[in-house]
């Protein structure tokens, strides 16, 4: 019996998915959650096929019928009417559509909300300054490894190659977006295995040595830029975050009450929300600059907006200002230095790992350990900012291991 508006209204969701027929292979189907698609079944080339009609109440009955038939004269053409559907959507993606920028842009649409900010402006600066520019209007289908390997040796050549790298990998990223979107069949990228050279793994610039900390830690004191930078210099090394985890860093994540700074997941290189235990020093620095900037969003705003952060390289700036060259120290540091000496004075590896923020190899332990080994590295956090102290204050530290 075919279908009635009035039948269609009054179909109740049960608990499994159901089909109400109409004619001519057309049903309804309503799900679980009470949604209401259209759907055609028919056969083609001895195989039954289905395709959807569209969702009810935004295509009506009337409407529905109309393109089964338009399906059926399809098929009475020795058409399949789902091929065609797509052959069809395919030809009106225009050449800007499928050009790689494009669908780059989508990529990164679709995933810069679960990136960190520093992380999708980083992937966004690259391509615009490398990729585009060659590649970006050329249809994402049509690039050959030969070409990719052309942008990627242009930066080579200028002795980035960790740039490089990076680059190839988020290429190959837009290249699986675009094959899983019906843009690409391939991925160039993914033949480029081995065609540069691998990057050497060099650490990061750090002091570990207590008189060269102690050093560092006076000329931050006595530092006469901007109020806000200094403030960020002295607070990295008594939290030892990452640099995009510095500067990002909002008011609203603070409690300076319980001591407390409660880092987002989406801020984490990690992706897990991150807990940074505050100091009585820490606290002390947040609690002056807040008469500042604690009307804004951001602790350390920028020079020129209070509505975005301070420059990625606004610490990094400041050090060179102060005497200290790219292989003495870095804002990352600050992370080596912490690491290094806790180690040294006898703290458990698993708490300064952890406070680290460290990725977690177990992601079903990771989901719960936010706030793992936390009474001691709250403990741990206070015994640094004090060893800090004294070293800044010239007395002979002789770091004694922690007890228990």
């Amino acid at each position: 019996m075919p279908l009635t508006d009035r039948a269609i209204r009054q179909a109740k969701p049960a608990e499994r998915a159901q089909k109400i027929f109409d004619s001519g292979g057309l049903y309804l189907e309503v799900a679980p959650s009470g949604g209401k698609w259209w759907r055609l079944k028919y056969r083609f080339g001895g195989k039954e096929k289905r395709i959807s009609l569209g969702v009810y109440p935004d295509v009506s009955l009337k409407q529905a019928r109309e393109r089964r038939d338009e399906a059926r004269r399809l098929l009475a053409e020795e058409i399949d009417p789902g091929a065609h559907r797509k052959a069809t959507k395919a030809a009106q993606v225009t050449a800007e559509d499928g050009s790689f920028q494009t669908v780059a842009l989508e990529w990164l649409a679709k995933y810069q909300p679960t990136w960190t900010p520093g992380h999708a402006t980083d992937i966004m600066s690259r391509l615009k300054r490398d990729v585009f520019p060659w590649l970006g209007n050329r249809p994402v289908a049509d690039i050959t490894a030969p070409e990719l390997l052309a942008v990627l040796r242009r930066i080579e050549s200028r002795g980035a190659l960790e740039t490089a790298h990076r680059i190839k990998s988020s290429c190959g990223q837009v290249f699986l977006y675009a094959i899983a979107t019906g843009r690409a069949e391939r991925n160039p990228a993914a033949d480029l295995k081995g065609a540069l050279p691998p990057v050497r793994q060099r650490r990061m610039a750090t002091m570990t040595d207590p008189k060269a900390i102690a050093a560092l830690l006076r000329v931050i004191d006595g530092y006469q830029g901007a109020f806000v930078t200094r403030c960020a210099l002295r607070l990295a090394p008594l939290t030892f975050v990452r640099p995009g985890e510095l500067r990002h860093a909002e008011w609203s994540e603070l409690d300076l009450e319980a001591a407390e700074w409660r880092i987002p997941a989406i801020k984490m290189k990690a992706r897990e929300m991150h807990i940074v235990p505050l100091s009585r020093q820490a606290v002390e620095v947040l609690r002056e600059l807040h008469p500042l900037t604690g009307s804004g969003r951001y602790v350390f705003p920028g020079g020129r907006t209070i509505h975005r952060p301070m420059s990625e390289n606004a610490v990094l700036a400041a050090l060179r200002r102060m005497g200290f060259q790219k292989d003495e120290m870095t804002g990352h540091g600050f992370r080596a230095m912490a690491s290094t000496r806790l180690n040294e004075m006898g703290w458990k590896p698993d708490v300064i790992e952890r406070q680290l923020a460290h990725a977690e190899r177990n992601k079903v332990r990771a989901a719960y350990n936010h706030a793992e080994y936390l009474p001691e590295r709250r403990k741990m956090m206070q015994a640094w900012a004090d060893y800090l102290d004294a070293l800044r204050e010239g007395a002979e530290v002789i770091p004694l291991r922690k007890k228990g």
